[in-house]
């Protein structure tokens, strides 16, 4: 991997983007994205000026979950190619100076992973006890009060017939779920993680990392309150034994350990889906456990001023000193933010971008986010993804990882044009690289010079947070160190923000007004968000 230059640290400093392996480009006619696809692509991401990828899962699937269920981790699935394509990735990425991040799954196998076939064979099975079983209650019900995280109205329990006993599955019944208090079963991943390490990837986003370790003694989990999050009501209880139990951060700075004995050292980025700050605070450790940890109460807040500033400033409370934030407005399970936010409206995509980059922390971006790609609407015949199956295609996942758009042609570039893609395409004609590549008042131009602009600005690295008070609720005004202002307009109405001056409009939304002077208060625009450096 490329030396960071001078006084950075590239997973700090940098812009990351988030590819779906499956959508990103197909290189051999069937109709999914595959790694040489990814390579093929890599001149455009450094154009663009990211400095790391990660990549979904591209382990060996039978894709009940898209690659979260592996069957093998230390090959690459075929439909993706081979080992060699993978290590051809991070060498052509390492020459651009892009690192390669890949996704790890340590809560729960596929039912057809070797461990668990072995495991189902027998109840003194060698790897018997590399899973979660339990017996049934006395009236044969199902071990415990957990309901799966897919759908909670289903129990996480499956009895095995053969043997009498239920296994744990907190997502679908073909993802038993690991028993991590079993230490050949951290054994083994030590190995998985050096495996990829000594192939030169850069560190690993852990899926669900919060959840690994289950509560010992299985017990039930309190039912949710009133008080509680929208999404732990929704799921009927309160996570306190099936997640963020405390012996999780042992298995997190063993990893630390095993990632800083690399040079350089591999970097650890959490996918902590915990919806109490104060929790999320803690999988930093003291600066032994994750690098970074996704903060997801940034992006279930409505984008409303007042609410995403409260939700950036309770982080920034919380965090240890040494602790580091990720921002990010969407990623594979949750809708794209220019829809889910911005109402697919490219106004509201711009000042989304202008915040995202304006925070103190890492902003990722999702691949398409750089031309404001909105959802595409999978029809019912077509819902692949099991949430979508549950509960209907509005609440699944397929809805923003259907492939990305390079060009207005037929096949949108990613694929030739006759192919069917393995999901729907959505308007490639109004959002694609090939038509904003040249335009410079696209979505992409802004996020290029957006990146640009960040690499230019120390202060909009590693600058300070300190909200600044704005005219309304409607406008949210921070300050990076000691001479940035990011100020966000996210109302209907044009407004005046008092005291941001002297200074020049570094970038704003509205391109026409670059370098313009600010000697006093900034007026924005409707949706305009804007960056001044103050003199």
């Amino acid at each position: 991997m490329p030396a960071d230059r001078a006084g950075r640290t590239w997973w700090r400093d940098g812009v990351l983007y988030q590819i779906y392996p499956r959508s990103f480009m197909d290189t051999n006619g069937d109709g999914v994205g595959d790694l040489r696809g990814i390579t093929q692509r890599l001149d455009h991401l450094q154009w663009l000026g990211v400095e790391g990828i990660w990549l979904d899962p591209i382990m060996v699937s039978p894709n009940d979950d898209w690659g979260y269920d592996v069957a093998d981790y230390v090959e690459v699935d075929p439909s993706f190619g081979t080992l060699a394509d993978a290590d051809t990735l991070i060498e052509e990425a390492s020459k651009r100076g892009i690192r390669v991040i890949l996704d790890l799954v340590p809560n729960h196998t596929s039912d057809r992973h070797p461990w668990f076939l072995d495991a189902k064979s027998a109840r003194d099975a060698r790897h018997r006890d590399w899973y979660v079983w339990a017996d049934p209650k006395a009236d044969g019900s199902v071990p415990n009060n957990w309901g799966m995280a897919f759908d909670p109205r289903r129990p996480a329990w499956t009895f095995d017939e053969a043997s009498g006993q239920y296994y744990l599955n907190q997502f679908l019944p073909s993802q038993p779920d690991l028993n991590w208090w079993n230490e050949e079963v951290r054994d083994a991943f030590d190995a998985i993680l050096r495996f990829w390490f000594d192939r030169g990837i850069a560190g690993f986003r852990i899926d669900v990392c919060h959840s690994v370790i289950k509560d010992r003694e299985l017990r039930d989990n309190p039912p949710a309150t009133p008080e509680d999050h929208w999404y732990v009501r929704m799921m009927g209880q309160r996570s306190v034994y099936n997640a963020c139990r405390p012996e999780v951060h042992d298995v997190l700075r063993r990893w630390r350990k095993i990632a800083e004995s690399y040079d350089p050292p591999r970097v650890l980025i959490g996918e902590t889906y915990v919806l109490e700050p104060e929790a999320f605070a803690t999988f930093y450790g003291a600066g032994d456990e994750l690098n970074l940890a996704f903060n997801f109460m940034l992006i279930h807040s409505q984008f409303r001023a007042a609410e995403l500033r409260d939700a950036i400033q309770h982080a920034e409370e919380l965090l240890p000193s040494d602790a580091w934030p990720v921002w990010t407005g969407g990623n594979h399970d949750n809708h794209r933010f220019p829809t889910r936010w911005c109402k697919n409206d490219p106004a509201r995509t711009r000042a989304a971008l202008v915040m995202l980059m304006g925070l103190r922390g890492t902003p990722f971006l999702y691949y398409g986010d750089e031309i404001g790609m909105v959802d595409t609407d999978v029809p019912a015949d077509r819902i692949l993804d099991p949430v979508g199956v549950f509960h209907g295609a509005r609440m699944g996942r397929d809805d923003e990882r259907t492939p990305m758009h390079w060009s207005a042609v037929a096949g949108a570039g990613f694929s030739e044009p006759a192919v069917e893609p393995w999901l729907p395409y959505g308007d490639y004609g109004a959002y694609n690289v090939a038509d904003q590549r040249h335009d410079p008042d696209s979505v992409l131009a802004l996020t290029r010079d957006l990146i640009g602009l960040r690499d230019a600005m120390p202060e909009l690295r590693n600058g300070s947070y300190r909200t600044v008070p704005g005219p309304s609720d409607d406008v949210w005004v921070w300050r990076r160190g000691e001479r940035t202002v990011v100020a966000c307009n996210l109302s209907e109405h044009v407004v005046e923000v008092a005291g941001v001056g002297p200074g020049a409009i570094r970038i704003s939304t509205i391109r026409a007004r670059a370098d313009e002077r600010v000697d006093g208060a900034l007026h924005l625009a409707p949706w305009e968000a804007a960056i001044v450096w103050r003199d």
